[in-house]
């Protein structure tokens, strides 16, 4: 009984340690309105070594463009212009905030904006699913070696 309650003991605490360590990847699809003349900045948390893909379209009635810009947690801007589509995949350098500008302030028209981002983890280099794979292959061969350790007689 008392090694069943201690198995059960370490696997919890081997499970909320595993939790507080790993974050869950971040993929989000929005649709939102740039108001004609206004602009709409756009906010994601970024860790070092994230791998994002940052994905866009504009729909205008007569145009399909506005203009973009990322800021970097770092205060260094890069500006894509004015553009309709965007497609752009970063690797982070810094750990912080990184906000998407939408600027709609030269048209006399509202913009919708269909913006789609996927953020990969990395932890220690590995892709956090593999990592995720094999922390788990890793407790199933222990648990494994524990099972049949346990089924010997001494």
């Amino acid at each position: 009984m008392i090694r069943i309650q201690t198995g059960l003991t370490l696997s919890l605490f081997f499970i909320i340690i595993l939790s507080n360590l790993v974050q869950l990847a971040l993929s989000t699809t929005m649709n939102f309105t740039v108001p004609a003349g206004g602009k709409k900045p756009v906010s994601i948390n970024l860790s070092i070594e994230d791998h994002v893909v940052i994905k866009f379209s504009v729909i205008g009635q007569t145009a399909n463009r506005l203009n973009f810009s990322m800021t970097y947690p770092n205060g260094t801007v890069k500006d894509f212009g004015e553009t309709g589509f965007l497609n752009y995949a970063f690797v982070c350098d810094d750990e912080g905030e990184y906000v998407l500008h939408f600027s709609n302030v030269d048209s006399s028209e509202d913009k919708l904006v269909t913006l789609d981002y996927e953020v990969q983890h990395y932890i220690f280099g590995i892709p956090q699913m593999l990592f995720l794979t094999l922390i788990i292959v890793l407790v199933c061969m222990v648990a494994v070696a524990a099972f049949v350790l346990m089924g010997k007689p001494h």
